[in-house]
């Protein structure tokens, strides 16, 4: 029998557990918007750092997400056993930091490593906040707090975009990270003031420094290996060298893992069919995700003609029906598990992705053409991703809360990298037509139904008693 202990929020005296859900999602609300809120801002970087170009700039966005999902991992394990409010504090400080670093930053080069500082604060908060909610909510009611958990950051990410390109619009780039200088620091005292510690006592955690290194060269080059594969200064052989580069680091990565005493990710957790099939399905549903709102922004700009503060206002009504949907969701899954709501809404977001590659044309016409594909795509979005994240963390150990949550939330990190890269290769060049759009939207059909697909296999339904 294990030594280990848990000490948590069960074993102190019985308060209600929404004052922490709200203290933890605001930090967590932030980290979401900033994962997105640069899809907007992309043009205005382009015009701050002219001599940039489209795939240099994409780093931005970028080093934040590989940095991210790298450190994610080991990050929910240093909170489970250093205690779940101090590395939410600790993240959330540092994200702060990282902010006005990036709002101060005077180059490309300057920004692009205080993303990574950013991406840093974010990861060691993250699965931290997620556990917090885990252990202050009682076992029959994980996976509605789960959902709306998910919700919070599915809609956060959502909107990133939208607030984005009003805050640009009106204050300039560099207020898309100053805005989260006041808000980080109201989640920084009301943590500090109202969060209860919990860890798992007895516990030693091991930073395995080769897996992260490893992953983080594998997205990387990958990336890297999309965003250039059209450049003309680029030559083939010099891609397929990054491209070979990134396989034969996952190769090793997994390699690694399965050997190494502490490996960065416990390759046992894939024996379970449920939690890979939910991190495959999470996976394409985050490269779609990542997809359809760096394409909203450049159809409503380049195609549209719209302004970029009106290309906000038009993507709002998609992201309102995220937190509705996800709370409905979440109380269907409670009661007959996650698979219906997930391949259905596989099916929804799919079906936006189709509206959207084959309806819209050339001369804006919003309510006929793009908001009923918008609607679809924020009731797909509503039902799917809030549940992945539920899904994953539904039959985890207690013990394994922070670090099983980590890598499902890495694998979304992952999946946004590659669907920027893919983005950019597809409508990242100067000149945009209206048929790269059909691409790219076609694309994010299939994926959405290759989610779908995966999540076929899912298998949450509650154990009758």
């Amino acid at each position: 029998m294990s030594t280990q202990a848990a000490v948590t929020a069960a074993d102190l005296p019985q308060t209600s557990p929404w004052p922490t859900f709200w203290i933890a999602s605001i930090a967590v609300l932030l980290v979401s918007i900033d994962t997105t809120v640069l899809y907007a801002a992309f043009g205005a970087l382009r015009q701050g750092f002219p001599d940039g170009s489209a795939a240099d700039l994409s780093w931005v966005l970028n080093a934040y997400t590989v940095t991210y999902a790298a450190m994610l991992i080991p990050a929910g394990g240093l909170a489970d056993v250093h205690g779940r409010k101090r590395m939410f504090l600790l993240g959330a400080a540092i994200f702060i930091a990282g902010s006005a670093a990036c709002g101060a930053a005077g180059s490309i080069g300057l920004l692009i490593a205080a993303r990574v500082v950013q991406a840093a604060g974010a990861a060691l908060l993250t699965p931290a906040s997620l556990s917090l909610i885990l252990d202050a909510f009682p076992q029959n009611k994980r996976a509605v707090a789960v959902s709306l958990w998910g919700a919070v950051g599915g809609m956060a990410a959502a909107i990133g975009p939208s607030l984005g390109s009003l805050i640009v619009d009106s204050m300039g780039w560099r207020w898309a990270f100053y805005i989260n200088l006041p808000i980080g620091a109201v989640s920084l005292i009301l943590g500090y003031v109202r969060l209860q510690e919990s860890r798992i006592a007895g516990k030693v955690q091991h930073v395995d420094l080769v897996g992260m290194l490893l992953l983080v060269i594998s997205v990387g080059a990958a990336a890297l290996a999309l965003t250039q594969s059209e450049s003309p200064d680029w030559s083939r052989q010099t891609i397929q060298l990054i491209a070979g580069t990134a396989a034969l680091c996952l190769i090793a990565f997994i390699a690694w893992a399965a050997n190494a005493r502490h490996p960065l990710v416990d390759l046992n957790l894939f024996r379970s069919p449920t939690y890979s099939a939910v991190n495959l399905a999470t996976l394409s549903f985050a490269i779609a995700f990542s997809m359809m709102f760096f394409a909203f922004f450049s159809y409503m700009t380049i195609i549209w003609g719209y302004s970029l503060p009106l290309a906000g206002i038009a993507v709002t009504p998609g992201p309102l029906l995220v937190v509705p949907t996800a709370i409905i969701s979440g109380r269907i899954a409670a009661r007959i598990g996650h698979r219906p709501g997930l391949v259905i809404g596989s099916i929804v977001y799919a079906s936006s992705g189709l509206w959207l590659a084959l309806v819209p044309g050339t001369a804006p016409a919003y309510w006929t053409q793009w908001f009923p594909g918008l609607l679809l795509s924020g009731i797909g979005v509503g039902m799917v991703l809030p549940s992945l994240s539920g899904a994953a963390t539904a039959r985890l150990p207690q013990n394994q809360y922070g670090v099983g949550s980590a890598v499902n939330q890495a694998v979304r990190q992952i999946g946004s990298v590659l669907g920027v890269a893919l983005t950019v290769v597809l409508i990242g060049q100067e000149s945009v037509v209206r048929a790269d759009f059909t691409t790219l939207y076609s694309l994010h059909a299939m994926l959405a139904l290759v989610t779908g697909v995966f999540c076929l296999l899912v298998n949450t339904r509650p154990k009758v008693q």
